[in-house]
């Protein structure tokens, strides 16, 4: 049971209007999971705590249990990532980080690897070094191991063979890799448990290992080919897609970010 005034840390990932001035916040902390909490009179333009709650900011609070409800009592920012807020892509893929956390994370359960890895990804979201596409790819995979949804890549979920070095296949529904033998040979049981079996290239294969057996550090300097990342990008989408039974919304809003940018540059 948590005491009837706690203080936390946490990252705002959604907010809502609620009441006449009130702010509805989905919060991620790093020892109480995810959480909602009410800032009262967050959007009246005096409020002192409303800079505080603003989407994606870490800061510290000071929580009052609630009866439905626990309310926001006290706010201090502890980083507001100013660089990507300066920045349309790297807000939006902001966006697409914390929606990613808000759809597989249930309320309550503790995560503290999510929390560091969000935490981590928004800092290096707004470093200019960073190639916003390429962290996606590498928080993708990072998160997919920490809520227990890892992809096997490096040998056969049907028969468990070491993957060879050639063109292979992937299936969400099997839940990684499949060799050309398999389903060359057993084609029909295969397509029991890999209704979604699609081709996956070596480079493609090996682009996804990098990024979820390396630290940022090291993945940061990777190159990918426009191919080969729209290859990785693809397959990573249909996957979280196929475990969250749907869609998410920053991927379209990603989407449209894109074709408007370069609808931008050709003219």
């Amino acid at each position: 049971m948590r005491d009837r005034l706690y203080r936390v840390e946490a990252i705002v990932l959604k907010r809502s209007d609620f009441g006449e001035a009130d702010r509805l916040l989905t919060l991620y902390t790093p020892d109480l999971g995810k959480l909602r909490a009410i800032a009262k009179g967050a959007r009246k333009p005096s409020s002192r705590k409303s800079g505080h709650v603003e989407l994606f900011t870490h800061s510290a609070l000071l929580i009052a249990k609630g009866r439905h409800l626990d309310i926001v009592t006290q706010a201090d920012t502890l980083d507001a990532f100013l660089p990507l807020r300066e920045n349309l892509e790297r807000l939006g893929f902001a966006y697409y980080l914390a929606e990613l956390v808000d759809q597989f994370i249930e309320e309550a359960a503790e995560n503290s690897p999510v929390f560091d890895l969000l935490l981590h990804s928004l800092q290096w979201l707004g470093e200019d070094a960073t190639a916003p596409a390429l962290l996606a790819r590498f928080f993708e995979l990072r998160l997919m191991q920490y809520v227990g949804y890892r992809p096997q890549l490096f040998s056969c979920v049907h028969c468990g063979a070491p993957l060879e070095p050639v063109d292979n296949y992937f299936s969400a529904d099997a839940g990684g890799v499949i060799d050309q033998k398999c389903v060359e040979t057993q084609r029909e049981k295969v397509a029991e448990h890999a209704r979604d079996l699609q081709p996956i290239s070596l480079n493609a294969l090996k682009a996804m290992r990098y990024l979820q057996t390396r630290e940022w550090v090291s993945v940061r300097a990777l190159r990918l080919n426009a191919e080969t990342h729209t290859e990785v990008e693809t397959l990573m989408q249909r996957y979280i897609a196929h475990h969250l039974e749907r869609n998410l919304k920053s991927v379209e809003f990603l989407r449209e970010l894109r074709a408007s940018v370069s609808a931008g540059r050709q003219a």
